[in-house]
């Protein structure tokens, strides 16, 4: 049986640390000479960050759409008034 995850949730990460720490474990990765444990943990780490990058780019694209949708609305309303 698998020990329970106790670590804490990295919000705290921003897009830009959890990116960089990313870049570094795909590097660690790719250059070899770990063992098979220790590419283990980098790879769930890597799948970790990348959740955490992939969760800023899905609100940063929330937000453009809402600031999108909010300024067609506004620019409809004006052709209303202008009727």
């Amino acid at each position: 049986m698998s020990k329970p995850d106790t670590r804490e949730p990295e919000t705290a990460l921003s897009y830009e640390q959890a990116r960089d720490e990313l870049v570094d474990v795909v590097r660690q990765l790719e250059a070899g000479g770990t063992t098979l444990e220790e590419s283990l943990r980098l790879w769930e780490r890597g799948e970790e960050l990348a959740a955490i990058c992939q969760g800023w780019l899905d609100g940063a694209r929330a937000r453009l759409e809402a600031a999108r949708a909010s300024k067609e609305q506004d620019e409809i309303e004006d052709l209303d008034e202008d009727e």
